[in-house]
């Protein structure tokens, strides 16, 4: 057999449509600073062009799809350095990982897992990841959605709280929670909601639905229950493309002993370049607001 195949990672292949959509690996070999997390990458658009980018250059910490919170009970399980009150960004022993415990279902479309949260030899977090493909309607174009649920419970007997650099003095960096890490191309996507476009005017704030656009593909996303819609989202275009539903925008989240917080985003993505219209009724499709454009 040969080696370089049996030394990668395990994963799954999910496919729309009989079509393969995305790669999630379960027990990635990474190195510990990165926070090792099972992820999504490459996920692709029914054409086959890669939407997601891991571990580049500017980031490495940054693993395609994914949750990572950068702070969890001071537990860095985002990657790279931590944010420090007065010192900046700052490389600290305190790194965590996520660890797949099993399948509760794996087909195709789709997949339910277990993961244990574990820093410094303590189990702090019990995660139920749901994760499910589907087909999108949108016109004549390729689209299909990644439905993402995520379910977090606290098992250390004693409040857990997650926080982000903005919780710790950094304006603007409440980012921590379910995120996707975009290609980088030449020229930044365009970016917009119902309510403004451009990084400044939805980075920060609630909306019931957000697009990335790049030249040849559009990711639609949407918070699918009114807790989630609630978290303002993380963006980036300039330094890098990406986008987060964020947990801790400007204060810490409070998780009781045994309490679950969850949160459910799907993301629609679509060949080609999608204007406002396209988008608000592909985002309506998502939720479970049943919104009308």
């Amino acid at each position: 057999m040969n080696g370089s195949l049996t030394n990668r990672p395990p994963c799954t292949v999910l496919r729309c449509d009989g079509r393969p959509v995305g790669t999630y690996t379960h027990r990635p070999q990474l190195p510990r600073t990165l926070s090792p997390r099972p992820h999504l990458h490459p996920v692709r658009t029914l054409a086959g062009i890669t939407v997601t980018e891991s571990r580049p250059a500017d980031h490495p910490h940054h693993l395609g799809v994914g949750v990572a919170v950068p702070d969890v009970a001071g537990r860095n399980f985002w990657g790279g350095r931590t944010y420090v009150r007065g010192q900046g960004p700052t490389e600290l022993d305190n790194h965590g990982s996520q660890r797949h415990l099993g399948w509760l279902l794996r087909d195709p479309d789709g997949f339910v897992e277990e993961l244990s949260w574990v820093a410094g030899g303590r189990q702090i977090l019990l995660e139920r990841r749901t994760v499910a493909v589907r087909t999108v309607s949108h016109g004549a174009d390729g689209c299909w959605a990644l439905d993402f649920t995520t379910a977090l419970t606290n098992v250390t007997g004693e409040t857990v709280t997650l926080g982000s650099p903005a919780t710790g003095g950094r304006p603007g960096a409440g980012y921590g929670g379910f995120f996707w890490r975009a290609p980088r191309r030449p020229e930044p996507p365009r970016v917009f909601s119902a309510d403004g476009e451009g990084e400044a005017a939805v980075h920060g704030r609630a909306a019931d639905w957000l697009a990335l656009a790049a030249e040849d593909w559009t990711l639609v996303f949407a918070g699918a229950t009114g807790e989630t819609r609630a978290d303002p989202w993380f963006v980036r275009t300039g330094d890098y493309p990406g986008v987060g539903s964020a947990l801790a925008w400007d204060r810490r989240l409070a998780i009781a002993p045994a309490d679950t917080v969850t949160r459910r985003i799907v993301t629609a993505v679509a060949d080609g370049r999608l204007d406002r219209e396209a988008a608000a009724r592909i985002g309506a499709q998502l939720s479970d607001k049943g919104a009308t454009v």
